[in-house]
């Protein structure tokens, strides 16, 4: 039998899970920084949860892979983080609000494949639920712009609001049953073109009158400021105008994009998605919104839960961090590769030692030569080398080579502890 990879997903060798753990390591210190808490939800959810009002909608049903346990029950694994996340709040209504977590996992969508899109991929979100107030979606904007800042990747932030696009709607007289119909296909307009969309939306039922009066009204060009002007002129005092300028009041680095839809029919009011500048990778690197119906949706109880999150794809800003040369590739994370010369045993403990002292440490386990050794550290770019025979453990001194450098220094154990320390990048 050949051995195949499941379609839309990929092997992580160690060189990219080196870059993905240290990328993890930079996202944490952000949630972190702003308050948020860790949590974990399982991978596998009820079906049930995913066919509620508020679990996702229509579209996203179709990319829900589905099994049964031995009890027969429905089950799905979790598209994304949000709406396990949003289960967890009704489950504990004891929560003190506002309530800030973030979560790192895989989630899983049986959708098209393309360029920094897999079919199994990471998310890292963060949340706050019980705040209702502009702020919120501020600090959230200010999170994103911090943890690209840290990656050195210059983005773009692009944001509307939910409201906005309804009341869009409703004035070139769309009808409610046509209304998240119209803003999935919005949603794909960067993705594959206007002339696209509007055979979709055609095919929908829309005239041409209707699609150049929606266009008229998303694709707008200027200032943030001139946008809303532009909006206030159709829709007068609609409140994610007010929204918008409001959050923008907060976070001026963002762009006011009346054409941003986001696919998924949960959002409320802001959404947003941030893409790199002037690159070939086209998908969004971080985006999410506000989605304040859907935890009391779950529950059915008035208890209000107004919530905002983000969610980062990791696999994705990986590629971009890869693609723009932001980032060294290892392909080990051991620092020093220890070579005995029938020392294995004394070289056991000298591991042990040095391991001790916070030092990424292995040493040869197959009794190779010298030379094939010294291979074996070259090939994974291990910095350092150090070779041990009976000669060395009788000065208590031992021989460092640089692989780099090719340079070899006879020195003690503190001295090569300081020296490997202090080449550290």
């Amino acid at each position: 039998m050949k051995l195949e990879l499941a379609k839309g997903v990929k092997d992580v060798d160690p060189k990219d899970q080196i870059i993905r753990e240290k990328l993890l390591d930079i996202l944490k210190k952000v949630f972190v920084r702003y308050g948020f808490n860790p949590l974990d939800t399982p991978i596998l959810e009820r079906m049930s949860l995913f066919e509620m009002k508020g679990g996702g909608g229509s579209e996203i049903q179709k990319e829900i892979f589905r099994l049964k346990d031995q009890g027969d029950r429905d089950l799905g694994l979790r598209f994304d983080l949000t709406v396990p996340f949003a289960r967890y709040v009704g489950m504990n209504p004891t929560l003190k609000l506002p309530f800030k977590r973030y979560q790192i996992g895989k989630v899983f969508r049986d959708g098209p494949i393309k360029l920094g899109r897999y079919r199994e991929f990471y998310q890292c979100d963060v949340d706050i639920v019980g705040c209702k107030e502009m702020i919120s979606d501020a600090e959230i904007l200010s999170l994103v712009k911090d943890v690209f800042n840290t990656l050195k990747l210059d983005v773009n932030i692009y944001v509307n609001n939910r409201k906005i696009l309804d009341g869009i709607l409703e004035y070139i007289k769309i009808t409610d049953d046509k209304k998240i119909s119209v803003i999935i296909s919005l949603d794909k307009l960067e993705k594959v073109g206007q002339s696209d969309v509007e055979r979709e939306l055609m095919e929908l039922g829309l005239s041409m009158d209707m699609i150049d009066g929606l266009f008229n009204l998303v694709k707008l060009s200027g200032s943030n400021e001139e946008k809303i002007k532009f909006l206030q002129g159709y829709l007068g005092g609609n409140q994610g105008l007010i929204e918008i300028e409001e959050l923008i009041g907060y976070a001026s680095f963002v762009i006011f994009d009346p054409c941003l839809a986001r696919g998924l029919d949960y959002y409320t009011g802001t959404v947003y998605e941030t893409f790199l500048k002037g690159n070939e990778l086209k998908s969004s690197l971080a985006a999410g919104g506000r989605y304040d119906n859907m935890v009391g949706d779950f529950t059915g109880k008035e208890e209000e839960y107004p919530a905002m999150g983000v969610s980062f794809g990791l696999d994705i800003i990986t590629d971009a961090l890869k693609l723009l040369g932001k980032v060294e590739e290892k392909l080990s994370v051991v620092e020093l590769y220890v070579i005995p010369i029938n020392t294995i045993k004394e070289c056991f403990i000298i591991c042990e030692r040095l391991r001790g002292e916070g030092l990424n440490v292995d040493m040869d386990l197959v009794k190779r030569g010298i030379s094939k050794n010294l291979d074996y550290a070259d090939k994974y770019k291990i910095p350092f080398v150090i070779i041990i025979g009976k000669q060395e453990l009788g000065l208590n001194k031992y021989k460092l080579k640089n692989m780099e450098t090719g340079s070899e220094e006879l020195l003690s154990f503190e001295e090569i502890i300081k020296k490997v320390k202090n080449a550290r990048s």
